[in-house]
């Protein structure tokens, strides 16, 4: 029976079809050392790698046996695809999983923003700062406001269905537009990077981490952005030049910010933590215990296909 190595101890239900299939090496409790996993791994066939542990050339020498690594979660920039792609090792992720706790993130971190409902818990509960009146603690709402989303893949789009129930008006960029008939049934409007930039209320970000989307949201775009206009980034930290949102939103020229993820995460730029402007959550995106469960399952559906000689249902490489 094949070996399966699983770095992080997700819920068992995850494995329940593949069980009979496989010997299901887990931790029982957090997740294994880097040197457990070195010393397991060259017995192994397959490995569920999570999307935070660095599967680098050294381990992947380590998986003499290995055919495929899974990784749990929709990005894969954890893993060494070049090298793993020349040791003929499949390399899989789970995108379909993430989709709608992402996007449910996404829209709690606008709705918050907009009514200003972190700021407020946090001075009740501190007992200070805080006003009681008609005419304070006055939010922006949602509702006849324009989101600007980048990045309409399959996570966008599910941002922008709850947007268009909420009343806003989305607009879009992508590398590609989409087809006319989508964007009538989605209700979105394709406009270019800058023009996305100039007219969002509120500007979500659904990109990958790549060589082109790396700072795209650097100093110059934020300059572009309105000063009353939010960003809400649930995609990946480096997309956002930290340092350069630190100083708009010190100085005025950005409304706030809502972020799931950070450019050199688990670190977290020291002001932000200060900043009433800004709600912080720390990279829970897909962080439901029936999401967690699900990609569970998916990254063992893709092992199980692929022993079965079977196309998995997300190859990378």
């Amino acid at each position: 029976m094949p070996k399966l190595l699983v770095t992080y101890a997700i819920p068992q239900e995850s494995f329940a079809e593949i069980r009979d299939q496989f010997e299901v090496i887990t931790p029982s409790l957090g997740s294994f050392s880097r040197e457990e996993v070195l010393r397991r791994l060259p017995e192994c066939e397959a490995m569920l790698s999570m999307f935070s542990f660095t599967v680098d050339r050294e381990l992947i020498d380590a998986g003499a046996k290995l055919r495929i690594i899974s990784n749990f979660g929709v990005g894969f920039n954890n893993v060494d695809i070049a090298y793993a792609k020349e040791k003929g090792i499949v390399v899989t992720n789970t995108p379909d999983p993430v989709i709608e706790p992402t996007a449910e993130l996404a829209f709690a971190l606008m709705a918050d923003l907009a009514r200003r409902v972190s700021e407020c818990d946090a001075k009740l509960k501190r007992g200070s700062g805080l006003k009681w009146g008609v005419m304070e603690n006055l939010g922006v709402g949602l509702w006849g406001t324009t989101l600007g989303v980048l990045g309409l893949g399959n996570i966008g789009r599910a941002v922008a269905r709850r947007a268009v129930c909420a009343g806003m008006n989305v607009i879009y960029h992508n590398r590609h537009r989409l087809a006319p008939e989508e964007e009538e049934l989605l209700k979105v409007t394709y406009v270019s990077f800058e023009e996305l930039l100039r007219q969002s209320d509120y500007l979500s970000l659904h990109t990958p981490l790549n060589d082109t989307t790396y700072h795209i949201i650097d100093e110059a775009a934020l300059r572009q952005m309105k000063p009353s206009a939010y960003l809400i980034n649930t995609a990946r930290g480096p997309v956002v030049e930290e340092a350069a949102l630190v100083e708009a939103l010190r100085n005025g020229r950005l409304a706030g910010a809502g972020l799931d993820v950070y450019e050199f995460e688990p670190r977290i730029s020291e002001e932000l933590l200060t900043m009433d402007q800004v709600v912080l959550v720390p990279h829970i995106g897909t962080a439901t215990m029936a999401g967690r469960i699900e990609m569970g399952r998916y990254a063992c559906e893709n092992i199980a296909r692929c022993f079965r000689g079977e196309e998995p249902l997300s190859r990378v490489v």
